[in-house]
């Protein structure tokens, strides 16, 4: 039989040893950067709080404090989380050895195995044993019965006590142990962690019905028109007078067609066109939008429930691993196996036959609790459930394909080369383990499709690759599609993946073709095609532009002087100066490019500006830039700091959804039902998402920095092949940046709701990473 390639590290050394300390430091160096990035952020925070005079040329010595106080704490988790991975404790060795002493003596008092002469030792010595309260004798015979008396007194009461403790610490161990099982196996398949999400979720929908804002309301207005127009109703379009959904946004009228369309990609057109359709249905039949709003937030939820119980599944249960993997399961707090029934776990023939792991299959209570106490108590999860706008959809379809990367990313395999007719892996020892999952080397069976013939095939075996089951690929194929009609920017992210993949997992390049390239080309190819043939309007150029419209902007408020009169020319065609000022709020570059209804400031001057003169705002924007260069940096500071900094409260929270004056105000019906109790339920989220520390973990940025933070972490230990599944996670940190507003928590979604799984992945990495150097 062939012997299979070793997964444990080289310890011989390696080869370049200079190399080796460039890679190391330059690993440390991005590490410190995304330390020193968050440690600014959080360090400003003062300064842009006082929005009217905020500025870093007021730096002081508060503002230095703070930032050397977060580096070091950042830093600090940093080597904690590395010192985990590598020692299996993140305290200091003599701190840790003390604990572990005190873990062993107080586990031995409960287990009846405390050493002899401890009770004596802790006993009231005879001369001590009298209380200076406590009349004594004169008698030195009556002295020393007393004496006597004390210390067997003392002694039977310890003996009770120990008597006692074995017994109550195994009744207290027992029940951890009962509750453990249980919790494992009421969760340990997909349809029970659905039912679980959807009891936990129910009460949502139920009461409080639906949540939105304004982006649905002018969806539904643009089908509206839309509708008309194929009915045969003429509608204004392009005029001085005439005001459509497009001015709303605004899109500019270049980009109109000659021909009238009212359908725009603004809030990308498959979207809209559920949305409105679903609302003219529901006003054909009940009179108003209200219905349709509730039956697409209940549709929403679902959706949600679906997403989120398939990627638990996979995370928590790890279904593609054989069945008796779980025989290697050791007790742990956050990962560890029970014994089930062969009729709980899934069956060799359901899922490929791959190498046992060397962490457990099935995930411990306490990962299950912890996960699902988020999706059931945040706010950013349990409003988002029915929060009827883009990014929710988009964050439950990247929790459901995230999740499908995971177990690609579980069941990959070293490709290989063929050497004299032989082949050879050409992962070496230390690319497994830079990947961290090599734990999980995969192997494949002869016959999936039979489970008593499966046979586990040596890694550098000639084999084909695992291939993802096809309920995975159809997850994969339609996580994807949900994810490129709600989001624009999907289609980059999903780009970029493909490319990845193909670099990091090229055998099974025909996956990610059917998975990623095909429905980016159908979608956004088409999404793409109907603009270009005039069916459809484009966004705006100007919606991409926030970080450059705020630069112009704070210095036309704050230093209108400081803009020269060749950038002034240049701008002009495009933005009225003195409007923009005027427009200008550091949190929200929205005002500044003239998004609104009627009541507008017109900063932006869409009805009027043509392509030419767009080719002239980068000019303006890099001559304003570089004579105003303290100014412009406070308006990127200004507008992205608070996605990076725990202490910053959010400037629009998923609450709003839930008591807009959308809902409360301007609905038909659905404002009186419940009303107060609405009011209720965003309060309290508000309240509790204000209170120091306790609050932070109700907010959208304490997840983006956690996982900033144990990305940078996963660089250090080299863990390629899973840093390949999380750069999706800074490509949205990237949207952050670029968002028109500063911490809005819709636009943190996805990186929050899957916080639990990277921790719950880098556990298990670190756990098999020690497991290997130990043999």
């Amino acid at each position: 039989m062939t012997r299979p390639v070793s997964l444990q590290p080289d310890t011989t050394g390696p080869a370049h040893p200079r190399l080796a300390r460039i890679g190391s430091a330059a690993r440390w160096a991005l590490a410190v950067s995304a330390c020193l990035w968050l440690a600014l952020c959080t360090a400003v925070g003062p300064l842009y709080w006082d929005f009217d005079n905020g500025t870093i040329a007021h730096w002081n010595w508060t503002n230095t404090a703070i930032f050397a106080g977060s580096f070091i704490v950042y830093l600090g988790i940093v080597v904690a989380l590395v010192r985990f991975a590598a020692l299996g404790h993140m305290l200091p060795k003599p701190l840790h050895q003390w604990l572990c002493r005190v873990q062993r003596t107080v586990c031995g008092l409960f287990s009846g195995r405390e050493v002899a002469g401890t009770v004596a030792d802790n006993a009231v010595p005879a001369h001590d044993a009298t209380d200076s309260t406590i009349p004594t004798s004169t008698n030195p015979g009556d002295r020393r019965s007393d004496a006597n008396g004390s210390t067997e007194s003392a002694t039977a009461h310890a003996s009770r006590i120990r008597a006692i403790l074995p017994v109550a610490g195994r009744a207290i161990m027992y029940a951890m142990a009962v509750l453990d099982r249980w919790i494992v196996r009421g969760t340990n398949r997909f349809w029970k962690l659905a039912l679980v999400f959807f009891i936990g979720w129910l009460w949502v929908p139920t009461t409080l019905l639906a949540a939105f804002g304004a982006d649905i309301r002018s969806q539904i207005r643009e089908f509206s028109w839309a509708w008309n127009q194929w009915t045969g109703l003429k509608q204004p379009y392009i005029g001085f007078f005439s005001f459509v959904p497009m001015d709303i946004y605004p899109t500019a009228h270049y980009m109109w067609p000659s021909d009238p369309t009212y359908l725009t990609d603004q809030h990308n057109i498959a979207l809209t066109l559920i949305y409105g359709a679903t609302a003219a249905f529901s006003r054909y039949v009940t009179g108003s939008n209200d219905a349709g709003i509730v039956v697409l937030a209940a549709l929403q939820m679902l959706f949600a429930v679906f997403c989120c119980a398939s990627t638990a599944h996979r995370f928590l249960n790890r279904p593609w691993m054989r069945t008796d993997a779980r025989s290697s399961a050791t007790n742990e707090d956050l990962d560890e196996s029970t014994d089930e029934g062969p009729d709980e776990g899934p069956q060799p023939s359901e899922t490929p036959s791959i190498t046992p792991s060397t962490t457990p299959q099935y995930a411990g209570g306490l990962a299950r609790v912890l996960i699902l106490l988020f999706f059931m108590v945040c706010p950013l999860a349990v409003f988002s459930t029915i929060s009827l706008t883009k990014s929710p959809l988009f964050a439950f379809a990247f929790v459901w394909w995230f999740g499908v990367w995971y177990e690609l990313a579980q069941t990959w395999r070293p490709a290989g080369r063929r050497r004299g007719g032989r082949l050879h892996s050409i992962a070496k020892t230390s690319v497994s383990a830079a990947a961290g999952n090599a734990d999980e080397a995969i192997s494949d069976t002869k016959d999936n499709n039979s489970a008593d013939e499966s046979h586990v095939a040596p890694a550098h075996s000639p084999s084909a690759p695992i291939r993802l089951p096809r309920h995975s690929l159809i997850a994969l194929i339609l996580s994807s599609c949900v994810m490129l009609i709600s989001a624009k920017y999907a289609w980059y992210i999903i780009a970029l993946q493909f490319v990845l993949a193909l670099i990091a997992d090229r055998r099974r390049w025909s996956t990610y073709v059917a998975a990623l390239l095909i429905p980016t080309v159908l979608i956004h190819g088409g999404i793409v095609l109907a603009i270009q043939s005039h069916v459809i309007i484009g966004g705006d150029p100007i919606e991409s532009r926030g970080v450059q419209l705020q630069m112009i902007a704070r210095v036309a408020q704050r230093n209108p002087d400081g803009i020269s009169a060749d950038a002034a020319k240049n701008l002009s065609p495009v933005f009225n100066q003195d409007q923009m000022a005027d427009a200008y709020f550091q949190q929200d570059a929205d005002p500044v490019k003239s998004s609104g209804i009627q009541a507008k400031k017109v900063s932006y001057k869409w009805r009027t500006v043509t392509p030419e003169d767009m080719e002239k705002f980068n000019k303006a924007w890099l001559d304003i830039v570089m004579d105003n260069p303290v100014i412009a940096l406070d308006a990127l500071l200004a507008k992205c700091f608070g996605y990076f900094n725990v202490t910053d409260q959010p400037y629009v929270s998923m609450g709003y959804y839930i008591n807009s004056d959308y809902v409360q105000k301007h609905s038909t019906w659905i404002k009186s039902y419940h009303h107060d109790w609405r009011e209720k339920v965003a309060g309290f989220a508000t309240a509790w998402g204000s209170i120091p520390v306790l609050g932070w973990f109700t907010h959208g940025n304490f997840y983006v920095v956690l996982t900033l933070l144990f990305g940078a972490a996963e660089v250090i230990r080299r863990r390629w092949l899973t840093l390949m599944t999380h750069i999706p996670l800074l490509l949205l940190m990237g949207v952050l940046i670029t968002a028109p507003a500063n911490n809005f928590e819709r636009h943190m979604l996805p990186v929050a709701f899957v916080f639990g799984f990277v921790v719950l992945s880098y556990w298990r990495e670190s756990r098999s990473e020690r497991q290997r150097l130990q043999h």
